[in-house]
């Protein structure tokens, strides 16, 4: 099985992507979905234990999994390709307020945060990324570009 990670800053199309990969019948895990845990700083990260027994399962083709939290880097060896979704800072500011199914962006504060991760989290993404996709074209060509990047 080809294990996929979609990763990359709030804003960038992780969600979209990975539900649009769903509906087309892929095995896709959006981890904002019951797969974090809080943290003390307020925060979230990834289940450790259930993101292991994810990753242990055989049960499809490709697996694809969307994220972005702190302790997934221990996870990065266990991927196939590391896709980093990116989107120009504009995109970033504006897209939080228009979201349907996650209201992180627009609290006080959190755009603020959206901003610093961009320059302090981003880079590092980048980094261990196999791939970037800019999330600026439409999404039925992202989602094309990340299957062909896969394989699937």
């Amino acid at each position: 099985m080809k294990r996929v990670l979609l990763t990359g800053m709030s804003g960038t199309g992780k969600s979209s992507v990975i539900h649009a990969l769903s509906a087309r019948g892929f095995k896709a895990v959006d981890t904002d979905d019951g797969w974090c845990e809080p943290s003390p700083d307020g925060r979230q990260r990834w289940r450790e234990d259930a993101i292991g027994r994810l990753l242990d399962t055989e049960d499809a083709d490709v697996l694809f999994v969307a994220g972005c939290e702190e302790n997934q880097a221990q996870f990065h060896p266990r991927f196939d390709l590391i896709i980093l979704l990116s989107a120009p800072v504009e995109a970033l500011t504006k897209r939080p307020a228009s979201r349907t199914t996650n209201s992180f962006g627009r609290a006080p504060g959190e755009l603020a945060r959206i901003l610093d991760d961009l320059q302090a989290v981003e880079p590092l993404l980048r980094k261990a990324a196999t791939h970037e996709i800019r999330t600026t074209m439409p999404l039925a060509d992202v989602v094309a570009e990340v299957l062909h990047l896969a394989g699937a």
